[in-house]
This record gives structure tokens, sequence and C-alpha cells, in this order.
């Protein structure tokens, strides 16, 4: 029979045998989960006088935050930016394979497009009615179906065109209108939207970032030629992260370090964590300059993917929205040029990477890929840490850090 009946009729999961990432250290502990969160087992034993219905041996595994993906663009054989008449179908296929990767949350992003991949008008009655395309894919938590949806990231096309990377220069787009107009006026609309990357030194993107910022939008530099102190001023209106450090934006230089010069300036306001994204997938950064970046400033690390559509496919040639990739080896290049275009790395493997390039701890790396991106987005009350009332979306590995089984809600999704 269910325990605890004068608080909840719900049954309580006990994972045994096992060390938990909590409070930055991997400690030996048992996690309690009931009705899809982490329970506190003190209040448990005293308060309620409760017990486990069911014990789950984790066989001297680790037990880690579900991993959270803010930049992936899409992975076998599904690319976000491409327009289809079953988009939550792609985006439910991906969510599902990811699972194996230890991913339970991540942020579909969307490269510049033409207008009518991110909206499209048609005639109703003779009545122009835009019809949105990203709200067919909702925002919801996650489950055996599929790793959650935190909301979309758009990167692009408010960019620079000097540093567009795999971006089509034909669909970039200025800020001339002034404000959100230009945003709505090629986005359609901001529900489900969860990060913006731009370039802070267009002309009007200040206006912009505030007023993204007061949505409750995390706002992302990057594929930029601004200098540090354009990048600080956008800081000082809001934005908080750094789209894949290092890659579309000005080179580090001693005199002006531009973009990157954010992880160690003092402009940053008092109580704001800077964060910023790393692709550690052995290609996008030399393994000495994520060294330099996490010595800097570890505590603004986010591991992304940045995967596109050939991520769990063989190589051949590809799609990253408007362009044609061709996958050599490891490297991702835009068709006929040697121009980098994503990855096709999966969380796992950059967690493992960046451990192993950079010398952190087990537990940074994990935090890297759970924990930051969590409060990054402002949700780190409910995921990315396995706290006492927090989602129970968690992965368990062993000592390499490879995945043995996915947890979301307290409930496995995947093993392997």
């Amino acid at each position: 029979m269910p325990s605890n009946k004068s608080v909840s009729d719900a049954p309580i999961t006990q994972f045994i045998n096992c060390r938990i990432l909590r409070d930055h250290r991997l400690q030996r502990d048992d996690l309690w989960v009931r009705e899809g969160k982490i329970l506190n087992p003190e209040k448990l034993f005293f308060d309620e006088e409760g017990f486990a219905d069911l014990q789950v041996d984790c066989g001297d595994g680790i037990l880690a935050p579900g991993f959270i993906d803010v930049q992936i663009n899409g992975g076998y054989g599904v690319d976000f930016s491409q327009a289809a008449d079953d988009i939550s179908g792609g985006m439910a296929l991906v969510a599902k394979k990811i699972l194996e990767h230890g991913v339970t949350s991540f942020c579909p992003t969307l490269v510049t497009s033409p207008p009518h991949i991110y909206h499209k008008v048609r005639a109703t009655d003779r009545v122009l009615v835009s019809v949105q395309v990203l709200p067919q894919v909702s925002v919801d938590d996650g489950g055996p179906g599929g790793a959650g949806v935190l909301g979309v990231h758009l990167e692009g096309p408010f960019i620079s065109r000097e540093k567009r990377g795999a971006h089509p220069e034909r669909y970039l787009c200025s800020l001339a209108g002034g404000g959100l107009k230009d945003l709505l006026e090629v986005y359609g609309s901001l529900d489900n939207v969860a990060i913006v990357t731009l370039a802070p030194e267009i002309p009007g993107s200040l206006e912009v970032v505030r007023q993204l910022k007061e949505r409750g939008i995390t706002v992302s530099l990057g594929h930029s030629v601004a200098d540090l102190s354009q990048a600080e001023q956008a800081v000082q209106h809001g934005a908080t992260f750094i789209t894949h450090l290092f890659n579309a934006m000005l080179p580090f230089h001693h005199r002006d370090p531009g973009i990157v010069g954010l992880l160690t300036s003092d402009q940053v306001p008092e109580n704001r964590t800077i964060f910023y994204g790393m692709i550690a997938d052995g290609i996008h950064t030399n393994p000495a300059a994520l060294r330099i970046a996490h010595r800097a400033h570890p505590a603004g690390l986010v591991l992304v993917t940045d995967a596109i559509t050939a991520m769990g496919l063989p190589p051949g040639r590809h799609t990253l929205g408007q362009q044609d990739i061709e996958i050599e080896g490891l490297h991702a290049y835009v068709a006929g040029t040697k121009t980098l275009s994503g990855s096709i790395a999966t969380m796992d493997m950059c967690v493992r990477h960046f451990q192993q390039a950079s010398g952190c701890s087990l537990e940074a790396a994990l935090e890297a890929a759970s924990l930051h991106p969590a409060q990054l987005l402002g949700i780190s009350h409910r995921k990315g840490t396995l706290n006492y009332g927090t989602d129970a979306d968690f992965v368990l590995l062993d000592d390499e850090l490879s995945v043995r089984a996915t947890y979301i809600a307290g409930h496995q999704v995947w093993r392997k």
C-alpha cells in the first residue's frame, strides 16, 4: 500500500547505493522521490513517519541532475530551422533520442532563417492571419516520450554580417524599426521563446535587450564584432549569456578583449553572473582555450552541443536551416567551405571531453551541463539540482561519465 496517506497516496521511490551530486560535491546518500519531486528524508521520517514503497539499486553509480542543452539545432535527420508539416513530430523524435545522452530538458534552436520559417501568412475569408509555426512546439517538462522543452532559442537574424558563420547573409536583419517591432515582424511572436542571440553593436540593440529582459527572455551576445565596451553596455541593459564563446566573435586582444572580456569585466552589475556557452566537442575550441575560459570564470561555463541535423547520422551532406552542410569526420562545414556550422556531438560526449580537457572535477563538469544552464534560465529552483523540492530529473552515470539511465520526474525514461 502507498505510504504517508496523511500527506499523499503517491508511492515513494528510494534510490540507494549511489553518490549524489548536491551542494557541488558527490555525497554518498539515498535519493527519495514522490510525485516527481525530490523529498527531504528527515521530514519524511520524522514528520510523516514514511517509508519507501520501491527501492532502486544504482550500483554505486553517480546521480547527477539531468543535462540541459540550451543550444541544439536538431539531430537524427531533424532540422528545427527547416519548414516542415510535422514540426512537433520532428521535435519529439529529437527529444526522445537525446534521453540516451542524459538530456532531460532542452531549448530547440533556430538559426537565421527567412520570416516564413518563423511564421507564415495565410488568407482566411479574405483576411490575412498570421499563423505562428513555433508554438507548435509546446513548452513542457518531458517524460517517457522525450526530454522537456524549456522554450525556443532564436539565434539570429539580428547578428553581424562579418561574424555570421553559417548563417545566410541574405536573411540577416537590422533593428532600424526600433524596439521589439523588428523582432515581432520577423518572428511573428515571442511566445515560448527562452533565449534570443543578437549582436550588441547593431544600432537599436540595447533597447531590445532591455525589453527582452523585461519579458523574462534571456539575451545572449553572439555572432558579433562588438568591442568590450559595447558588450558591457549590453550586459548593463540585461544581457546574461554569450553564445558559443570564442566562436563567431572577435578574437581576444590584450588592448580590447571584445566579448571574451566579459568573463573578467569589472563593469558587470553586482549580483549578476555572466554565463557563456562552450561547444566542448574537441573541434570548436582548443583545449587550452577551454582551460583559459574555465579558470577565468568557472561559475559561468555552460556546456552546449550546438548539434545539427547530422548528429546521430553517418557522414555525408545534411542541412542547417537554409545551408547545406557536409560532415567530414567530426567536422561540420558549410558545403564547399571550411566554415564550421554546429557540431555532431552529444551532451554526454561534451561533458566527458570538457572534464578531460580542462582537468576539472567530475562535479564541475556535471554542473556545467545542469546547474549552470538552469541558473542561466532562472529555473534552478526546480531544475539543474537535486535539492529537496526540485523536479526529479536526473541521470545515472558511471565513473567515466557514461550514461547508464535517465529519469524524468523520478521515472526511468531510458536505460542502457
